[in-house]
Protein backbone atom coordinates (compact mmCIF):
# COMPACT_ATOMS: atom_id res chain seq x y z
CA UNK A 1 0.00 0.00 0.00
CA UNK A 2 2.87 2.39 0.78
CA UNK A 3 4.40 1.80 -2.66
CA UNK A 4 2.04 0.42 -5.27
CA UNK A 5 -0.87 2.86 -5.39
CA UNK A 6 -3.65 1.86 -7.84
CA UNK A 7 -5.87 1.41 -4.80
CA UNK A 8 -9.15 1.65 -6.67
CA UNK A 9 -8.30 -0.23 -9.84
CA UNK A 10 -9.79 -3.51 -10.96
CA UNK A 11 -11.00 -5.89 -8.27
CA UNK A 12 -8.73 -4.94 -5.36
CA UNK A 13 -10.48 -5.03 -1.99
CA UNK A 14 -9.82 -2.50 0.81
CA UNK A 15 -7.44 -3.25 3.65
CA UNK A 16 -7.67 -1.98 7.22
CA UNK A 17 -5.27 0.81 6.23
CA UNK A 18 -7.61 2.00 3.45
CA UNK A 19 -10.45 2.35 5.96
CA UNK A 20 -8.23 3.95 8.60
CA UNK A 21 -6.65 6.52 6.25
CA UNK A 22 -9.94 7.50 4.59
CA UNK A 23 -12.18 7.56 7.66
CA UNK A 24 -9.67 9.18 10.01
CA UNK A 25 -7.36 11.41 7.91
CA UNK A 26 -6.76 13.54 10.99
CA UNK A 27 -4.93 10.57 12.54
CA UNK A 28 -2.39 10.55 9.67
CA UNK A 29 0.42 13.10 10.11
CA UNK A 30 -0.12 14.74 6.71
CA UNK A 31 -3.64 13.45 6.06
CA UNK A 32 -2.49 11.33 3.12
CA UNK A 33 -3.49 7.81 2.08
CA UNK A 34 -2.21 5.02 -0.15
CA UNK A 35 -4.43 5.60 -3.16
CA UNK A 36 -1.47 6.72 -5.29
CA UNK A 37 1.56 6.36 -2.99
CA UNK A 38 4.72 5.90 -5.12
CA UNK A 39 2.59 4.64 -8.02
CA UNK A 40 4.75 1.54 -8.39
CA UNK A 41 1.90 -0.24 -10.17
CA UNK A 42 2.18 2.14 -13.13
CA UNK A 43 5.96 2.62 -12.87
CA UNK A 44 7.00 -1.00 -12.48
CA UNK A 45 9.34 -1.19 -15.47
CA UNK A 46 10.90 2.18 -14.67
CA UNK A 47 11.50 1.19 -11.04
CA UNK A 48 13.12 -2.13 -11.97
CA UNK A 49 15.43 -0.38 -14.46
CA UNK A 50 16.50 2.06 -11.74
CA UNK A 51 17.29 -0.83 -9.38
CA UNK A 52 19.46 -2.42 -12.04
CA UNK A 53 21.19 0.91 -12.65
CA UNK A 54 21.98 1.07 -8.92
CA UNK A 55 23.61 -2.39 -9.15
CA UNK A 56 21.20 -3.91 -6.66
CA UNK A 57 21.19 -7.69 -6.49
CA UNK A 58 18.04 -8.15 -4.38
CA UNK A 59 14.69 -6.46 -3.94
CA UNK A 60 12.33 -6.83 -1.03
CA UNK A 61 8.67 -6.11 -1.66
CA UNK A 62 5.25 -7.09 -0.34
CA UNK A 63 2.36 -8.87 -2.00
CA UNK A 64 -0.91 -7.30 -0.90
CA UNK A 65 -3.50 -9.80 0.33
CA UNK A 66 -6.47 -7.78 -0.96
CA UNK A 67 -4.94 -7.41 -4.42
CA UNK A 68 -4.80 -11.18 -4.78
CA UNK A 69 -7.95 -12.21 -2.86
CA UNK A 70 -10.33 -9.26 -2.37
CA UNK A 71 -12.22 -11.16 0.40
CA UNK A 72 -15.32 -9.03 0.01
CA UNK A 73 -17.79 -11.55 -1.40
CA UNK A 74 -16.72 -14.94 -2.68
CA UNK A 75 -13.57 -15.63 -0.67
CA UNK A 76 -11.91 -18.04 -3.12
CA UNK A 77 -12.14 -15.49 -5.97
CA UNK A 78 -8.85 -14.25 -7.39
CA UNK A 79 -8.21 -10.72 -8.68
CA UNK A 80 -6.64 -11.71 -12.00
CA UNK A 81 -5.15 -8.32 -13.08
CA UNK A 82 -3.13 -7.97 -9.89
CA UNK A 83 -2.18 -11.65 -9.95
CA UNK A 84 -0.54 -10.96 -13.32
CA UNK A 85 1.01 -7.72 -12.04
CA UNK A 86 3.03 -9.59 -9.41
CA UNK A 87 3.85 -12.31 -11.93
CA UNK A 88 5.22 -9.71 -14.37
CA UNK A 89 7.16 -8.03 -11.54
CA UNK A 90 8.90 -11.30 -10.73
CA UNK A 91 9.67 -11.87 -14.42
CA UNK A 92 11.27 -8.42 -14.68
CA UNK A 93 13.35 -9.05 -11.57
CA UNK A 94 14.55 -12.39 -12.86
CA UNK A 95 15.51 -10.82 -16.18
CA UNK A 96 17.71 -8.14 -14.57
CA UNK A 97 19.17 -10.45 -11.90
CA UNK A 98 17.32 -9.25 -8.79
CA UNK A 99 16.63 -11.85 -6.10
CA UNK A 100 13.15 -11.28 -4.63
CA UNK A 101 12.53 -11.24 -0.88
CA UNK A 102 8.75 -11.27 -0.64
CA UNK A 103 6.66 -10.26 2.37
CA UNK A 104 3.29 -11.97 2.61
CA UNK A 105 1.69 -9.69 5.22
CA UNK A 106 2.72 -6.09 5.83
CA UNK A 107 -0.06 -4.95 8.19
CA UNK A 108 -2.66 -4.78 5.37
CA UNK A 109 -5.25 -7.21 6.73
CA UNK A 110 -8.37 -7.29 4.50
CA UNK A 111 -10.99 -4.90 5.86
CA UNK A 112 -13.68 -7.46 5.01
CA UNK A 113 -12.14 -9.93 7.48
CA UNK A 114 -11.72 -7.18 10.08
CA UNK A 115 -15.43 -6.38 9.77
CA UNK A 116 -16.53 -10.03 9.66
CA UNK A 117 -14.74 -11.40 12.71
CA UNK A 118 -12.16 -8.87 13.96
CA UNK A 119 -9.20 -9.82 11.78
CA UNK A 120 -6.26 -11.11 13.81
CA UNK A 121 -8.25 -10.77 17.02
CA UNK A 122 -9.99 -13.97 15.95
CA UNK A 123 -8.63 -17.44 15.28
CA UNK A 124 -10.99 -17.52 12.29
CA UNK A 125 -8.30 -15.72 10.35
CA UNK A 126 -5.91 -18.68 10.49
CA UNK A 127 -7.67 -20.61 7.73
CA UNK A 128 -8.04 -17.52 5.53
CA UNK A 129 -4.36 -16.65 5.96
CA UNK A 130 -3.29 -20.21 5.19
CA UNK A 131 -5.44 -20.23 2.02
CA UNK A 132 -3.83 -16.95 0.94
CA UNK A 133 -0.34 -18.34 1.55
CA UNK A 134 -1.17 -21.57 -0.23
CA UNK A 135 -2.15 -19.63 -3.35
CA UNK A 136 1.06 -17.58 -3.27
CA UNK A 137 3.26 -20.63 -2.81
CA UNK A 138 1.60 -22.50 -5.67
CA UNK A 139 1.60 -19.62 -8.14
CA UNK A 140 4.86 -17.81 -7.33
CA UNK A 141 6.94 -20.40 -5.49
CA UNK A 142 9.04 -21.27 -8.53
CA UNK A 143 10.33 -17.67 -8.61
CA UNK A 144 10.64 -16.86 -4.91
CA UNK A 145 13.18 -18.63 -2.71
CA UNK A 146 12.84 -16.45 0.39
CA UNK A 147 9.47 -15.61 1.88
CA UNK A 148 8.80 -13.33 4.86
CA UNK A 149 5.49 -14.24 6.46
CA UNK A 150 5.12 -11.24 8.80
CA UNK A 151 6.72 -7.82 8.66
CA UNK A 152 7.43 -6.18 12.03
CA UNK A 153 4.45 -7.72 13.83
CA UNK A 154 5.37 -6.05 17.11
CA UNK A 155 5.16 -2.58 15.55
CA UNK A 156 1.74 -3.34 14.06
CA UNK A 157 0.52 -4.56 17.45
CA UNK A 158 1.98 -1.73 19.51
CA UNK A 159 0.79 1.04 17.21
CA UNK A 160 -2.49 -0.57 16.17
CA UNK A 161 -3.73 -2.23 19.39
CA UNK A 162 -1.89 -0.55 22.29
CA UNK A 163 -1.55 3.08 21.17
CA UNK A 164 -4.27 3.29 18.50
CA UNK A 165 -1.99 5.25 16.15
CA UNK A 166 -1.97 2.76 13.25
CA UNK A 167 -4.75 0.76 11.63
CA UNK A 168 -7.04 -0.67 12.89
CA UNK A 169 -6.76 2.10 15.50
CA UNK A 170 -7.75 0.12 18.59
CA UNK A 171 -6.68 0.78 22.19
CA UNK A 172 -8.02 1.61 25.64
CA UNK A 173 -9.67 5.01 25.58
CA UNK A 174 -7.53 6.19 28.50
CA UNK A 175 -4.45 5.61 26.31
CA UNK A 176 -5.81 7.49 23.29
CA UNK A 177 -9.18 9.27 23.24
CA UNK A 178 -9.42 8.77 19.48
CA UNK A 179 -9.89 5.03 20.05
CA UNK A 180 -13.54 4.02 20.06
CA UNK A 181 -12.83 0.35 20.81
CA UNK A 182 -10.04 -1.84 22.09
CA UNK A 183 -8.19 -2.99 25.21
CA UNK A 184 -4.49 -2.17 25.48
CA UNK A 185 -4.07 -4.71 28.29
CA UNK A 186 -5.23 -7.80 26.38
CA UNK A 187 -5.69 -7.28 22.63
CA UNK A 188 -1.98 -6.90 21.77
CA UNK A 189 -1.31 -10.39 23.14
CA UNK A 190 -4.32 -11.97 21.42
CA UNK A 191 -3.29 -10.54 18.05
CA UNK A 192 0.33 -11.64 18.53
CA UNK A 193 -0.80 -15.14 19.45
CA UNK A 194 -2.84 -15.48 16.27
CA UNK A 195 -0.09 -13.98 14.13
CA UNK A 196 2.34 -16.57 15.48
CA UNK A 197 -0.04 -19.42 14.73
CA UNK A 198 -0.63 -18.02 11.23
CA UNK A 199 3.13 -17.87 10.65
CA UNK A 200 3.61 -21.45 11.85
CA UNK A 201 0.84 -22.73 9.59
CA UNK A 202 2.39 -21.00 6.59
CA UNK A 203 5.84 -22.35 7.41
CA UNK A 204 4.64 -25.94 7.75
CA UNK A 205 2.80 -25.57 4.47
CA UNK A 206 5.99 -24.57 2.69
CA UNK A 207 8.96 -25.93 4.63
CA UNK A 208 9.77 -28.82 2.33
CA UNK A 209 10.87 -26.62 -0.59
CA UNK A 210 12.19 -23.15 0.17
CA UNK A 211 13.09 -20.72 2.96
CA UNK A 212 10.68 -18.86 5.19
CA UNK A 213 11.44 -16.26 7.84
CA UNK A 214 10.04 -13.28 9.71
CA UNK A 215 11.10 -9.65 9.68
CA UNK A 216 11.61 -7.74 12.92
CA UNK A 217 12.34 -4.08 13.51
CA UNK A 218 15.56 -3.62 15.43
CA UNK A 219 15.71 -2.25 18.95
CA UNK A 220 19.13 -3.09 20.36
CA UNK A 221 18.84 -2.11 24.00
CA UNK A 222 22.00 -1.45 26.03
CA UNK A 223 21.37 -0.35 29.59
CA UNK A 224 21.60 3.22 30.81
CA UNK A 225 23.77 2.47 33.82
CA UNK A 226 25.60 -0.32 35.56
CA UNK A 227 22.75 -0.94 37.99
CA UNK A 228 21.38 -4.47 38.25
CA UNK A 229 17.84 -3.15 37.89
CA UNK A 230 18.67 -1.54 34.54
CA UNK A 231 20.49 -4.64 33.29
CA UNK A 232 17.40 -6.69 34.12
CA UNK A 233 15.26 -4.08 32.34
CA UNK A 234 17.30 -4.64 29.18
CA UNK A 235 16.42 -8.34 29.19
CA UNK A 236 12.74 -7.60 29.77
CA UNK A 237 12.79 -5.13 26.89
CA UNK A 238 14.37 -7.74 24.62
CA UNK A 239 11.81 -10.33 25.72
CA UNK A 240 8.87 -8.01 25.03
CA UNK A 241 10.31 -7.09 21.61
CA UNK A 242 12.28 -9.90 19.99
CA UNK A 243 11.54 -12.74 22.36
CA UNK A 244 7.79 -12.22 22.02
CA UNK A 245 7.98 -13.60 18.48
CA UNK A 246 11.35 -15.34 18.24
CA UNK A 247 11.01 -17.48 21.37
CA UNK A 248 7.76 -19.14 20.21
CA UNK A 249 9.08 -19.89 16.71
CA UNK A 250 12.27 -21.33 18.23
CA UNK A 251 11.21 -22.96 21.51
CA UNK A 252 7.43 -23.17 21.12
CA UNK A 253 6.80 -20.96 24.17
CA UNK A 254 6.79 -17.34 25.29
CA UNK A 255 9.72 -15.81 27.23
CA UNK A 256 9.59 -16.46 30.97
CA UNK A 257 9.60 -12.73 31.74
CA UNK A 258 6.39 -12.33 29.75
CA UNK A 259 4.77 -15.34 31.41
CA UNK A 260 5.66 -14.07 34.89
CA UNK A 261 4.61 -10.46 34.32
CA UNK A 262 1.43 -11.00 32.30
CA UNK A 263 -0.14 -14.01 33.98
CA UNK A 264 -3.58 -14.82 32.57
CA UNK A 265 -3.42 -11.95 30.07
CA UNK A 266 -0.94 -13.94 27.98
CA UNK A 267 -2.59 -16.66 25.85
CA UNK A 268 -1.15 -20.17 26.06
CA UNK A 269 -0.22 -22.67 23.36
CA UNK A 270 -1.50 -26.22 23.36
CA UNK A 271 1.15 -28.91 23.08
CA UNK A 272 0.21 -29.39 19.43
CA UNK A 273 0.54 -25.66 18.74
CA UNK A 274 3.86 -25.53 20.58
CA UNK A 275 5.23 -28.38 18.49
CA UNK A 276 3.96 -26.74 15.31
CA UNK A 277 5.70 -23.45 16.20
CA UNK A 278 9.15 -24.82 17.07
CA UNK A 279 11.91 -23.96 14.58
CA UNK A 280 9.60 -22.34 12.04
CA UNK A 281 12.13 -20.06 10.37
CA UNK A 282 15.14 -20.37 8.11
CA UNK A 283 16.33 -16.78 8.42
CA UNK A 284 15.58 -13.64 10.42
CA UNK A 285 15.15 -10.34 8.60
CA UNK A 286 16.07 -7.18 10.49
CA UNK A 287 14.89 -3.67 9.71
CA UNK A 288 17.42 -1.54 11.56
CA UNK A 289 16.35 1.96 12.55
CA UNK A 290 17.93 2.97 15.83
CA UNK A 291 19.32 1.91 19.17
CA UNK A 292 17.24 2.29 22.33
CA UNK A 293 18.55 2.46 25.88
CA UNK A 294 16.57 0.74 28.60
CA UNK A 295 16.15 1.38 32.31
CA UNK A 296 13.97 0.00 35.07
CA UNK A 297 10.46 1.42 35.47
CA UNK A 298 9.22 1.47 39.06
CA UNK A 299 6.03 3.45 38.35
CA UNK A 300 3.77 0.94 36.59
CA UNK A 301 0.12 1.61 37.49
CA UNK A 302 -1.62 -1.72 38.26
CA UNK A 303 -5.00 -0.09 37.57
CA UNK A 304 -4.01 0.92 34.03
CA UNK A 305 -2.28 -2.07 32.49
CA UNK A 306 -1.14 -1.95 28.87
CA UNK A 307 1.48 -3.44 26.59
CA UNK A 308 3.45 -0.19 26.58
CA UNK A 309 4.36 -0.53 30.27
CA UNK A 310 4.07 -4.30 30.81
CA UNK A 311 7.82 -4.88 30.47
CA UNK A 312 8.46 -2.61 33.49
CA UNK A 313 11.14 -0.91 31.41
CA UNK A 314 11.51 2.59 30.01
CA UNK A 315 13.23 2.90 26.64
CA UNK A 316 14.78 6.05 25.23
CA UNK A 317 17.08 7.16 22.41
CA UNK A 318 18.61 9.84 24.63
CA UNK A 319 21.89 8.93 26.26
CA UNK A 320 24.64 11.54 26.21
CA UNK A 321 27.61 9.16 26.07
CA UNK A 322 26.60 7.78 22.66
CA UNK A 323 26.51 9.37 19.23
CA UNK A 324 23.15 10.08 17.62
CA UNK A 325 22.32 11.08 14.06
CA UNK A 326 20.79 14.45 13.22
CA UNK A 327 17.30 12.94 13.58
CA UNK A 328 18.21 11.67 17.07
CA UNK A 329 18.38 8.04 15.91
CA UNK A 330 21.32 6.02 17.18
CA UNK A 331 23.33 3.93 14.67
CA UNK A 332 25.54 1.93 17.05
CA UNK A 333 23.20 -1.06 17.36
CA UNK A 334 23.90 -2.17 13.79
CA UNK A 335 27.47 -3.02 14.83
CA UNK A 336 26.09 -5.15 17.64
CA UNK A 337 24.07 -7.20 15.14
CA UNK A 338 26.73 -7.50 12.45
CA UNK A 339 29.30 -8.73 14.96
CA UNK A 340 26.94 -11.35 16.36
CA UNK A 341 26.66 -9.94 19.88
CA UNK A 342 23.94 -11.34 22.13
CA UNK A 343 22.65 -7.82 22.78
CA UNK A 344 20.18 -8.58 19.98
CA UNK A 345 18.81 -12.04 20.70
CA UNK A 346 20.44 -15.43 21.07
CA UNK A 347 19.33 -18.58 19.28
CA UNK A 348 20.16 -22.23 19.93
CA UNK A 349 20.26 -23.01 16.21
CA UNK A 350 23.68 -23.96 14.92
CA UNK A 351 23.25 -21.43 12.14
CA UNK A 352 20.93 -18.48 11.79
CA UNK A 353 20.87 -16.49 8.57
CA UNK A 354 20.35 -12.82 9.38
CA UNK A 355 19.36 -10.52 6.55
CA UNK A 356 19.65 -6.79 7.21
CA UNK A 357 17.10 -4.63 5.39
CA UNK A 358 18.12 -0.97 5.13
Amino acid sequence: MKVEGAANQYCRGPSIWDRFAHEFPERIADGSNGDVALDHYHRLEEDIVRMKYMNLDAYRFSISWTRIIPCEQNRPSICVPFFFFFWVELEYESFVGLEPYVTIWHWDTPQALEAEYGGFLSRNILKDFEDYCDFLFKEYGHRIKRWITLNEPMVHIQRGYDEGLFAPGRCSVWVNRACVAGDSATEPYIVAHNLLLAHAAAYRLYETKYKVGVSQSNKYLPYDSNSTADIDAVQRSLDFNYGWFLDPITFGRYPRNMVNLLGSRLPTFTQQESDMLKNTYDFIGLNYYTTYYSKNNTNVDPLHLRFGSDSHAITTRTYSEFVTASNRWVPSGSFCILTGSDCFWSTPKTHMEITIFT
